[in-house]
């Protein structure tokens, strides 16, 4: 579970992330979920949009693939979303230690 200056740190990240993973007219099906999860295991952060023809929202399409990759939702704002999952074996992005209570 993501703190909220991880989220924000993430979301730093993003900003100079292209778009690579595009859920269209057909929504979400078995390829879309593949191509995230390929990606999560080589970039773990990236950036999906929905098209104005899809039947899903991006809410929901962030959500159902997060669910289905095991990933986190960082954000979700207008047709785009940004996914985040760590590579445990090889990580690559190095989040801000949580406060201790």
């Amino acid at each position: 579970m993501l703190n909220s200056k991880q989220r924000a740190y993430l979301r730093s990240l993003s900003n100079g992330l292209e778009t690579i993973l595009t859920v269209g007219k057909s929504g979400l099906n078995p390829e879309i979920v593949r191509q995230a999860n390929d990606a999560l295991k080589a970039r773990e952060l990236i950036k999906g949009r929905v098209l104005e023809t899809s039947p899903v929202t991006s809410s929901e399409a962030s959500e159902r693939i997060s669910t289905e990759t095991s990933a986190e939702t960082v954000q979700v704002i207008g047709s785009k979303f940004i996914l985040y999952r760590k590579n445990e074996k090889n990580p690559k992005i190095i989040l801000p230690k949580r406060r201790k209570k």
